[in-house]
């Protein structure tokens, strides 16, 4: 008589052990592995001597980008970070990075901007608000509780500088309609 060694049970297959397997998105990863066999490994090889030409451009164009921004970003920039959060506000809108997370929100996609400061301790809280009724808020803990009146007053001049706020452009139309 034959006997086996191990489960006899097999392997279940399904969204719920391989995200791949949801049909439209990909193949199963079954089928990907019988279909990819070894006429697949040359164009990997390829795509590893490749590799190094991609970089060349990237410092190219990352070597161009920073002429951009100083030709458009002459105005205010806030930037506050501690050892796992930042934010940068300039005028590209505000970014906001959380370990190796990030969101960018261009200043047409900000509802709001609202700082907080903790009662004890030094963290600082900035939340963006999207129009959509979302919020995304971020804590960065200060070197020191004087840095939040710094960072507030930094905060002010780039969101009066950029952030366009509907409650003063219909200020500026009824100045307006006033005038005439």
């Amino acid at each position: 008589m034959e006997q086996r060694i191990g489960s006899s049970s097999q392997p279940l297959e399904g969204a719920g052990f391989d995200p791949a397997f949801i049909p439209g998105l990909t193949s199963p990863a079954s089928a990907r592995t019988e279909e990819d066999g070894p006429e697949k490994e040359p164009e990997v090889a390829e795509a590893e001597e490749a590799a190094p030409e991609p970089e060349e451009q990237d410092t190219a164009s990352s070597s161009s980008e920073p002429e951009e921004e100083d030709a458009a970003g002459d105005g205010p920039v806030f930037e506050a970070s501690d050892r796992r959060a930042r934010i940068v506000a300039d005028h590209r809108g505000v970014r906001l990075c959380l370990d190796d997370q990030e969101c960018e929100f261009r200043w047409d996609e900000i509802g709001a901007v609202e700082t907080e400061t903790a009662r004890f301790g030094k963290r600082y809280t900035v939340t963006v608000h999207t129009p959509d009724r979302r919020w995304y808020p971020i804590e960065i803990e200060a070197p020191a509780r004087s840095r939040f009146a710094e960072w507030d007053a930094r905060l002010d001049a780039v969101l009066d500088a950029y952030f366009e706020d509907g409650a003063a452009e219909s200020a500026e139309q009824d100045a307006e309609k006033e005038a005439d």
